[in-house]
């Protein structure tokens, strides 16, 4: 069967944007939270560099680990930090954002399994132009700093 040639212009599209995305944005630093037997919950940390000329936005995140993903950031809410969703993580161009405790990170909600330390948890980062990326990101134990102690990490979500 021959593919009409729109479709395929279309395909090499696609495949060359996929390359540029993999070329534009550089993730570091991924890991997951080590988290107690029995917990529910973990989140995702990394460092993203974009590269290019175009600002790049995460829309989505899944994982075989975890029911849900969700992209959360720390706000002040009357003096209180709570977890808030968000809809996306914008990534400037020529810029770098980090998801790390306290701030824009990626929460794994309902886990399917255990946690160990040391092991890989695969990560599908989705962007707002329908591109997604695979990351293995190593279960570690994560020091919180000081200013994150008693922040509200299950407050005010639906799960």
């Amino acid at each position: 069967m021959m593919l009409p040639r729109t479709l395929l212009l279309a395909t090499g599209l696609s495949l060359v944007s996929l390359t540029a995305l993999a070329d534009a944005l550089n993730i570091e630093d991924a890991q997951v939270r080590a988290v107690p037997p029995g917990s529910e919950t973990s989140a995702a940390f990394m460092t993203l560099h974009n590269t290019s000329d175009t600002d790049i936005a995460l829309v989505d995140t899944s994982s075989p680990t975890a029911e849900v993903m969700e992209l959360h950031n720390h706000e002040d809410v009357d003096g209180v930090m709570q977890m808030r969703k968000v809809s996306r993580i914008i990534v400037p161009a020529g810029e770098t954002v980090a998801l790390a405790p306290g701030g824009l990170h990626m929460m794994l909600i309902k886990l399917t399994s255990p946690l160990v330390e040391g092991e890989p948890v695969e990560l599908t980062l989705t962007f707002d132009n329908g591109e997604s990326q695979v990351v293995e990101a190593p279960v570690s134990r994560i020091n919180l700093d000081a200013e994150d102690h008693g922040h509200d990490h299950g407050h005010g979500h639906k799960h």
